[in-house]
Order: C-alpha cells, then sequence, then structure tokens
C-alpha cells in the first residue's frame, strides 16, 4: 500500500499541469487573495510558527549559544528508591541556515550541548537535536518537501525556551505520552509530500512519514517500550470561497513497538474545513471514521474495531501575539509506550510582547491515554500526562538576550513502576542568557 501510494504521488508531480496559479507554502505568513490556494493546517500537519511578529527571513547564516541553568525537584528517573532532586546546567551552541531561491528552499537548524549536574553526575550528558528541510517547485504548480528532525535527549519539558521550535503542530504521529525528560533517548522523524494544484480552485497531494524513539536503557522502566511509526496520506482540497477550504484526506498507520512486540494498522478519512479570517488567523475542523487493527503478534491475539476519529486547531498571530490551540481524538502510537491508544490530546501556546524589550508565553498540555491493544491493556492500561511552562523574556540587544521560566509536570501510569513513580509530579525552574549573531548569504 505505501509504495502504491507513493508511486501515485511521483505520477501526479509528472503529470501536465492545468493550473493558472501556484500552489502557496505552508504556514500562515502568505498573502490572503483569490489567486493563491493556501494549504489548511489538517493537509500541512497545522505547523504555525510561534515567535511574536515573526517574519520570513531568507538567505541568512545565524549562530549563537545559550547557557542554562536549572533546578529540578524530581527527576523521574528510574533505578532510584527515592525522589532525587539536582541543579544543572547547560552550554548549548546553536546554527542555523536559510537559502532560498525562486525554485527552492533550503533550511538547516542545528544545536548540540553538555547539561551537567550538580550532584546527579551519571546523567551527565549530550543534548542535541537538528532539522533540515528541502523545498522544491517541480514546475510552478507542484512542490516537493522533504523534512528530516533528530532529537538526543531533548524535549519540550528540558528545552531552554519551549517557544523557540520552528512551531505548534497538530495531527503528529506518534504523539507524546510518558516523558523522561532525564533518559537518555534517540527520536527521528522523516517526512516527504507532494502538493500539485491543477485548478484556480482545486489542490491534490500526498506525505509520508517514518518515525522511531529509542532509548539506551529500557530495563531501568519497566513498562516502556521502542516505537516505529509509519504513515501515509493522500487529499484533495477545494476552495469553496474567499478564504474557506473543504476537502477529504485519506490516511493510514502503521505502529510497531518493541522489544514486546505489537502491531496496529490504523486508516482513516475525513472531511476537513478552514476558514482564514487573515492570512495568520484560521480556524480547522477535521473528523471521520476510522477503522484499526491491533495485534500482538507473541501471543497472536488480535482486535479490530472502529472509532471516530476529531481534529481541530486555531492559529491566531499578530505583530505582538501569537496563539495556537488544538485537540485530537484518535487512535495512535504513544511514544514510549507498549501498544496503540485511544488518545484525546489537547495543547496550546501562547506568547504576547508587552514591549519593544519584554515579552512573555504560556503554553498548556494535556494527553489521555487508553491501550486498545488487548494482550497488553491489562498491565499498561495507559494514563495522562499534563504540562504547563510560563516564562519571561528580555532583549538586551540584537544579540543578547535573557529569559527566566517556570515548568511543571504531572502524569500517571499505572503500568510504570520506576523508583520516581510514588511521586508523579516534577517542577523546573530555570534561567538562560542567549547569545545569536545573523548574517547575510550571497550578498
Amino acid at each position: 500500500m505505501l509504495k502504491g501510494l507513493v508511486l501515485c504521488i511521483a505520477i501526479l508531480a509528472a503529470m501536465p499541469l492545468w493550473s493558472q496559479v501556484d500552489p502557496s507554502a505552508s504556514g500562515g505568513s502568505v498573502t490572503l487573495d483569490d489567486t493563491r490556494m493556501m494549504t489548511p493546517a489538517p493537509i500541512n500537519g497545522g505547523v504555525y510558527p510561534n515567535d511574536v511578529g515573526a517574519e520570513t527571513r531568507s538567505n541568512f547564516l545565524s549562530g549563537g549559544m545559550v547557557i542554562t541553568g536549572a533546578y529540578n525537584d524530581n527527576l523521574l528517573v528510574g533505578g532510584f528508591a527515592n525522589k532525587i532532586s539536582d541543579s544543572n546546567y547547560s552550554i548549548v551552541p546553536t546554527i542555523s541556515i536559510d537559502r532560498r531561491t525562486p525554485r527552492q528552499t533550503e533550511r538547516l537548524n542545528y544545536n548540540s550541548g553538555f547539561t551537567f549536574y550538580q550532584k546527579t553526575t551519571a546523567l551527565n550528558g549530550i543534548t542535541q537535536s537538528g532539522s533540515a528541510e528541502y523545498r522544491l517547485h517541480l514546475t510552478p504548480y507542484a512542490v516537493l518537501s522533504i523534512r528530516d528532525s533528530f532529537q538526543q535527549n531533548f524535549n519540550l519539558f528540558n528545552q531552554t525556551n519551549p517557544f523557540s521550535a520552528s512551531g505548534a503542530s497538530i495531527g503528529a504521529a506518534p504523539i507524546s505520552g510518558y516523558v523522561l525528560p532525564f533518559e537518555n533517548q534517540i527520536g527521528n522523524s522523516l517526512d516527504g509530500s507532494v502538493e500539485y494544484q491543477y485548478g484556480k480552485n482545486a489542490m491534490i497531494g500526498g506525505s509520508g512519514t517514518y518515525t522511531l524513539l529509542r532509548y539506551s536503557d529500557l530495563s531501568k522502566n519497566p513498562g516502556l517500550d521502542d516505537s516505529n511509526v509509519g504513515r501515509a496520506s493522500a487529499f484533495i482540497n477545494r476552495r469553496i470561497a474567499r478564504g474557506q477550504y473543504l476537502g477529504a484526506i485519506y490516511e493510514y498507520s502503521r505502529i510497531n513497538t518493541h522489544p514486546v512486540q505489537t502491531t496496529t494498522n490504523a486508516h482513516t478519512i475525513s472531511g476537513f474545513y478552514t476558514k482564514y479570517l487573515t492570512s495568520t488567523v484560521s480556524i480547522s475542523v477535521k473528523g471521520g471514521p476510522q477503522r484499526y487493527s491491533s495485534r500482538d503478534d507473541s501471543s497472536g491475539i488480535s482486535f479490530e474495531s472502529w472509532t471516530p476519529s476529531v481534529q481541530g486547531s486555531l492559529g491566531y498571530q499578530t505583530a505582538r501575539t501569537n496563539f495556537v490551540a488544538d485537540y485530537s481524538r484518535q487512535v495512535s502510537g504513544s511514544e514510549g509506550l507498549i501498544g496503540a491508544y485511544l488518545s484525546n490530546v489537547a495543547d496550546f501556546r501562547a506568547q504576547r510582547q508587552i514591549t519593544r524589550a519584554w515579552s512573555f508565553g504560556v503554553s498548556g498540555d494535556y494527553a489521555l491515554f487508553k491501550n486498545v491493544t488487548p494482550a497488553v491493556s491489562s498491565s499498561n492500561p495507559g494514563g495522562h500526562t499534563l504540562t504547563g511552562t510560563a516564562s519571561v523574556q528580555h532583549i538586551f540587544s540584537q544579540r543578547f538576550r535573557a529569559e527566566i521560566g517556570y515548568s511543571r509536570i504531572h502524569q500517571s501510569y499505572a503500568s510504570l513502576s520506576a523508583g520516581s513513580q510514588f511521586d508523579p509530579d516534577c517542577n523546573r525552574e530555570y534561567a538562560s542568557v542567549t547569545y545569536q549573531f545573523s548574517r547575510p548569504l550571497g550578498r
């Protein structure tokens, strides 16, 4: 099925193109007019910019360094009989490249550094993340995008700034479940997509994604497993009025966990509607039936069922305010947890620039998981995670800025009996200083 979908996408990209207009890039920073079609959140991954008043920059090289000090009252690591609190310090250099021509876009972001713990020195290690994107206009009317992101010991809870990522997104698979901020883990996600606008008000396309997650020592945290998730989709998108889009999406996903071997396949057919109030303010809804089958490969026990799949999102961006909120209900993988889960996930990001030098932000995430894999649901029923962050940022100059923040996490999963499980709460206070420079390319 995946090979067939990839072949169809390739054929679509090579077809004679009848369109009169150019499909727009993903995201919200484009002109809202009667000629250029936009790519709504339900089909572009729901990516929204995070920075207040973010403007598109091109052809630049930037780099810098982030120095952070933090205190955590619960490290949430296994292998200890009691709750462990500690202070840590990190030094993380960063580099970014953005280069564009009329036909193609190339982006590269990478940061890697060291984290040191004052008492729990066994947790000292490297934290790194990177992303790369290549976007090519095969013709003036067809766009090919390839993206890859890599993370090692890097997640929302232990980032210096939760608003520093490229953007909030919805509908991604797998969905983060149990959070182990200070355990050694590696994740990678590779995806590609094709968009083809074949008429003034009509677009089709497809995408494929492969995601993996690996833990270095699963023995410390019984109940956790590595995971692999493959996903493919195809869509049709129609503009029914100025700033209004209606369409349908078919999605297929395959979820594997190991060393406890489970396999879940899910097929979803959804309709979606998106309304752009402005080019940077939009509301999207998506829903339809989902059929899934789950199997424990060791015992051979399998289960099939249907469930409704629902997603919705809101993106709002002005010169001083940025707000993103979304909700999804679907059968999906949950990073680190065994099997497949009926998930209800909601989150929001908000940032406000008070003056030219001062801004603040808040974010929150809630995820509720119920295991739908019969062979492991009794021993791994699922659970819930709740996180929140608040931060204040001050800009001293074009190159220097500082930030202080507070994060809290609460999670409850009956199957995870790690040493810190008796206290599922963790509080973190941090302060950071950032130095950054930027240089134009090709000038």
